[in-house]
């Protein structure tokens, strides 16, 4: 937590693979403060019938850096099966709205926690190189793989000023 505020060189990381990590880890860090107190209730909050849950955004967060490990690691796309295993945490909608509820702060922290632990180990066994390798993205544009690892991030980022918002609309409920 002391060098939370800084980007610089990680035990067993290149310097481009520290940088992202710094970035990661903040992101993280922070994306945990938010959310480290919120009971069930709060979790499974939804402000109208097509919204998000919290509980619903932090399981997205944890199939999309998943998805991102198969894609990138892997270097292929997801299969049936894994995308099943995903959902609804991947694409949200109604089947999330059904299926991601009753579930403690405990049980998506550990989802995080073991998804990144996940992409770290597997950073620290690939060269600073691999993240300017290029391949075909969305629309088939070239993206390289430090493009795709700031996407899971910024993604979170988002998702996180929803989860913001989402606890400020339960807190207004709560105080009236």
């Amino acid at each position: 937590m002391q060098t939370l505020f800084l980007i610089d060189q990680k035990d067993g990381l290149g310097l481009e693979f520290s940088k992202l990590v710094s970035m990661m880890n903040y992101t993280r860090a922070t994306t945990m403060e938010a959310v480290k107190d919120l009971t069930v209730e709060e979790l499974d909050f939804l402000y109208d019938d097509e919204a998000n849950s919290i509980g619903m955004l932090l399981a997205h967060m944890a199939a999309v850096e998943k998805a991102y490990q198969i894609e990138t690691f892997e270097i292929r796309d997801l299969t049936e099966e894994e995308i099943s295993q995903l959902n609804p945490g991947l694409d949200l909608g109604s089947s999330a709205r059904e299926q991601i509820k009753g579930n403690t702060i405990d049980y998506y922290l550990k989802q995080l926690t073991d998804v990144r632990n996940t992409t770290i180990e597997t950073f620290k066994t690939l060269p600073d190189e691999w993240l300017f390798e290029q391949t075909p993205f969305w629309w088939d544009k070239p993206a390289n793989n430090f493009f795709k690892w700031f996407h899971v991030f910024e993604d979170e980022l988002n998702h996180r000023g929803q989860i913001r918002i989402i606890k400020k609309m339960i807190r207004k409920l709560k105080e009236s």
